[in-house]
């Protein structure tokens, strides 16, 4: 936020979580673009998980070019919930976004985040990441956007969310004191958990459909293989979630669901053969559903982030 802020001013810090990405300058050089009308102040806090504080030169060479102040924090663990409970920690604004270290925001995208929790007075508010293919990516990944993030919605409410474009009230009682989860800071679905257990605790959250921001896609991401293991870790994820909050008693009932629907969309994607989008959405699907059963069995996540040598998700 600039030293000139009204203290009237509604504040704003955008968190980042940063593990030996070099992508957080193009991030960083987006955040400088931004629309932020004149009774908004902004603070960036980044906050970086790496062993060593690798990422501070970078950021340290950006600050004289960006009109916010920049809040560097090093928390090392090469655990993701250990660097958004840091952002968490370190915010003391009316609203903390979160963006990742790999994306770009729109122009707008602050602004319209802001605009929509005003309209309705929701407790967190999502936008969509728009997945930017290179030119090597299958033709198939390109055009069905395999890799763009938007949120679901049961029963007209969207129930969980993610932290790669979110904004949250951080004054909204369901979301005040709550943390990460340090336990699932390697496998992944720290944010899917933190999302739901704030819906469950009568949260509401709503969309922005503009308020985009934008992804690359790396080439080590622009697989099938590496769709599918995601996917079966979030489906892990939500089969824990299940079976956390239903009696036992309907263990086997929810068992019997996910392989019925596992079953159905690899019969599926097996009949859709000849048609590459069709039949790799209708097999993550699938892939998903297993990793359902597995949550529901109490298998624990696969470990994605955090292992040797690894870059940050």
């Amino acid at each position: 936020m600039s030293a000139a802020a009204s203290p009237s001013a509604t504040h704003v810090d955008i968190g980042i979580c940063t593990f030996r990405r070099p992508e957080l300058e193009r991030t960083l050089r987006s955040l400088a673009n931004l629309t932020v009308p004149a009774e908004v102040a902004v603070r960036i806090i980044v906050a970086d998980n790496d062993a060593t504080p690798s990422a501070r030169p970078l950021v340290d060479d950006l600050r004289p070019h960006l009109p916010f102040k920049v809040h560097y924090v090093h928390c090392p663990a090469a655990n993701i919930s250990v660097a958004r409970n840091a952002c968490l920690d370190n915010s003391d604004g009316d609203f903390l976004a979160f963006i990742d270290d790999d994306e770009q925001a729109s122009t707008e995208w602050l602004l319209l985040l802001l605009m929509m929790a005003d309209a309705t007075e929701a407790d967190a508010v999502l936008g969509p990441v728009r997945a930017q293919y290179e030119a090597d990516a299958p033709d198939w990944m390109r055009r069905g956007e395999f890799h763009s993030t938007a949120p679901v919605w049961v029963n007209g409410e969207i129930r969980t969310g993610y932290t790669c474009n979110v904004l949250l009230r951080r004054a909204s009682p369901a979301i005040a004191g709550r943390r990460f989860n340090l336990a699932l800071g390697e496998t992944g679905g720290e944010d899917t958990e933190y999302f739901t257990h704030m819906h469950r605790a009568g949260a509401k959250i709503s969309f922005a459909a503009n308020a985009f921001v934008e992804e690359t896609v790396t080439p080590g991401r622009a697989r099938l293989s590496w769709l599918a293991k995601r996917r079966y870790r979030m489906g892990q994820t939500h089969g824990r979630l299940l079976a956390g909050n239903t009696p036992f008693a309907k263990r086997p009932a929810q068992m019997v669901l996910a392989t019925a629907k596992a079953g159905f969309c690899g019969l599926a994607g097996l009949g859709l053969s000849p048609l590459a989008i069709q039949r790799n959405r209708y097999g993550l699907r699938a892939v998903l559903h297993l990793g359902v059963i597995s949550g529901l069995m109490g298998v624990r996540e696969i470990r994605q982030y955090g292992q040797r040598g690894a870059t940050s998700p």
